[in-house]
């Protein structure tokens, strides 16, 4: 009998990945902990390939990229269907790609908020949509979701972005119900305050607001990109199998912080 070797379990090779939005912030820490765990990973996003070309060098022949707007929910299909021709499958898919309008709900138009919903949920559900069936046929696969604190608690000025992140956990239950009989697994995961651009972009001219984050986390500190990518190669592995309908809180306590 062979060894038993934990650290195999945690391994993903032979594994194909789709990380939308996984050239930058959160989206390229879980593609460089994906590919780190032997996966090739699809990067999809609206931005013209030579906007991420540089992030996506260290990567080699492991990652390739695809240009598509997600609100173009109706090529999907065409788009998962060029990942599959080009790789020879796909495995893994990662929800990560989002927008933001900050604007409270009074100063917000009906168009601000569709937009962020169908980026946001509408894509998502596009995407997993055209990947479920090949998932299906193979009876295997990973189906992740960058859900949020507001996927819990209420915060000002993102209504739309809430909306959308609370609806994940929808996705969640309902496609775990859906797909768990078919080896495929679907969870999100909750990232508190992680040390990126957009978060900078928010508190560094604001401290009261920084003062008032830091009071809520019981960890005294804001988390790391990698923190994120690493659970995200946890869910999609092996070890992972028997986890689905899950949403996992990388946040150094805040949800229950006082």
């Amino acid at each position: 009998m062979r060894e038993f070797s934990i650290g195999d379990w945690y391994r993903l090779d032979g594994e194909t990945a789709i990380v939308t939005g996984g050239a930058t912030g959160l989206g390229l820490a879980i593609t460089r902990c994906l590919v780190s765990a032997g996966a090739r990973v699809a990067v999809i996003s609206f931005e013209n390939p030579e906007q991420s070309a540089a992030a996506l060098a260290e990567f080699g022949a492991a990652v390739k990229f695809y240009q598509h707007d997600l609100t173009d929910a109706g090529n999907a299909e065409a788009v998962v269907e060029k990942v599959i021709r080009d790789f020879g499958g796909i495995s893994i898919l990662v929800n990560n790609a989002g927008n933001h309008c900050k604007k409270f709900i009074w100063d917000m138009t009906v168009e601000d908020y569709t937009r962020v919903l169908e980026v946001q949920l509408v894509g998502a559900f596009s995407m997993t949509k055209a990947v479920v069936p090949y998932m299906k046929e193979h009876r295997h696969g990973r189906i992740l979701f960058q859900a949020s604190m507001t996927s819990y608690i209420g915060q000002p000025q993102v209504a739309g972005y809430a909306t959308a992140k609370a609806g994940y956990l929808g996705l969640v239950h309902t496609l775990t119900a859906e797909l768990a009989e078919y080896g495929i697994t679907v969870n999100a995961i909750a990232p508190g305050w992680i040390d990126t651009f957009m978060f900078h972009k928010a508190v560094d001219a604001d401290p009261e607001r920084f003062a008032k984050i830091m009071g809520r986390i019981p960890a005294k500190t804001i988390g790391d990109p990698m923190d994120i990518g690493m659970t995200a190669a946890f869910l999609c592995s092996k070890a992972a199998r028997y986890i689905s309908g899950s949403c996992i809180p990388v946040d150094g306590g805040a949800l229950i912080g006082f």
